[in-house]
C-alpha cells in the first residue's frame, strides 16, 4: 500500500496524489463564504476515461491471463512508460539521455537504468522527432478543470508546420478508446483555461488536432507510429458519468498509520532474551484438607426398666 504525492505544478500549488488504482489532483483554494483555505480534490483524466468500456478484445485476454498475472503485467507496463516519459521529458529540458541512465521506478521507488525495451522507446521518440522537427509548444503541463471537476497532464503540445498539436506518448502496442478520450479531455480543458496567465500563448486550442504517438511500436520498421485521433470529449462526459456513479463522494483516504507498525529487534536485545533463562513454572500446591472436628459417638440409650431388672436378676 504506497501513497504517491507529486507536485506538478508548484506555480499554481498543484499535486498529484496516486493511491493504488486511484489518482487525484489537489489544490487548496479559499472558501467564498468563510474566507478560509481548503483543499479541491478532482479525479484525474486518466482514471475517469479508465471507466469507459475496453471492448471484448481486453475481456478476452483478461481471462485468458488471469488476474493476478494481468495485474503484474499492468504494473510492468505502467512502470515502462512512467520511465519512458520522464526520459522523454529529459531530452525536452536539454539534458543528456543514455542508455545506462537512471529513472524512477515508480512501483519500487529506486532509480533504474533503462532496460531494452525502454531504450528502443526513446531511441524511436528521437527518431521521429529528427524526422518531423515539431516546435515545441509546452510539455508536462497539468490541466484543472475548474467547470467540470477534473484535472491530467498533458504529455506534448507542439508544432508542425502550421498545425498545432496536443500529443499522448503510449508505449503500448495498440490505441485504445480511453487513450482518445483522455487527449479530448486535456483539449477541453486547456480550452477553458485559456486567458488565464501563462495558457494564453499556447494558441487557440480550439484549432489544435490529437494525436497519439507509439514509441517502441514493434510492426514497422520505424519503431513508432502517428495516430491522429479525432476529438471524442462527448464519450469522455459519459465514462465520467460512469465514474460517478461507481467512485462520486469519495477522497482520498485520509486515515492516519504510523511508519513502523512493529519496530526490529536490535542485536543486542536478541542476544540478551537468548542470555536470559526462561523462569521455571511455579509449583502449585494443593491446600491441606482442614479436618472436622471428631464428633463423639452418641451414648446408648438406657434400657427399658423390665429387661434391666432381668438383667440385675439373672446376675
Amino acid at each position: 500500500m504506497k501513497k504517491i504525492i507529486k507536485q506538478v505544478d508548484e506555480k499554481r500549488g498543484i499535486l498529484q496524489v496516486t493511491i493504488a488504482d486511484e489518482r487525484w489532483y489537489v489544490k487548496e483554494e479559499t472558501d467564498q463564504t468563510t474566507g478560509l483555505p481548503f483543499h479541491r480534490y478532482v479525479p484525474s483524466v486518466t482514471w475517469i476515461a479508465g471507466h469507459y468500456p475496453k471492448g471484448i478484445g481486453f475481456y478476452k485476454w483478461l481471462a485468458d491471463k488471469g488476474w493476478d498475472e494481468s495485474q503484474a503485467i499492468k504494473s510492468a507496463a505502467g512502470d515502462k512508460g512512467s520511465k519512458v516519459h520522464e526520459a522523454i521529458s529529459a531530452i525536452f529540458r536539454g539534458e543528456e539521455v543514455r542508455i545506462d541512465s537512471e529513472f524512477l521506478n515508480r512501483s519500487s521507488g529506486k532509480l533504474e537504468e533503462l532496460t531494452l525495451e525502454e531504450v528502443d522507446c526513446i531511441k524511436s521518440f528521437v527518431d521521429w522527432f529528427a524526422e518531423n522537427k515539431p516546435v515545441n509548444v509546452a510539455w508536462d503541463l497539468t490541466v484543472f478543470s475548474e467547470k467540470l471537476g477534473f484535472a491530467g497532464t498533458i504529455d506534448y503540445i507542439c508544432r508542425i508546420g502550421d498545425e498545432l498539436w496536443l500529443v499522448d506518448f503510449k508505449t503500448s502496442a495498440q490505441v485504445w478508446s480511453e487513450y482518445e478520450l483522455q487527449v479530448s479531455a486535456y483539449k477541453e480543458a486547456l480550452i477553458e483555461m485559456q486567458g488565464r496567465g501563462d495558457f494564453s500563448q499556447i494558441g487557440d486550442m480550439r484549432q489544435a488536432k490529437l494525436a497519439i504517438l507509439q514509441v517502441g511500436y514493434a510492426k514497422n520498421k520505424a519503431r513508432y507510429k502517428w495516430n491522429e485521433v479525432a476529438d471524442q470529449f462527448p464519450l469522455f462526459l459519459a465514462a465520467r458519468q460512469i465514474w460517478a456513479k461507481e467512485c462520486e463522494g469519495q477522497e482520498p483516504k485520509k486515515r492516519d498509520y504510523p511508519i513502523v507498525l512493529s519496530p526490529a529487534v536490535t542485536v543486542e536485545e536478541a542476544m540478551m532474551a537468548a542470555a536470559t533463562p526462561e523462569p521455571e513454572p511455579a509449583i502449585e500446591y494443593e491446600q491441606p484438607t482442614e479436618y472436622a472436628e471428631a464428633t463423639p459417638e452418641p451414648e446408648p440409650e438406657p434400657l427399658p426398666a423390665k429387661k434391666r431388672n432381668k438383667k440385675y436378676a439373672d446376675e
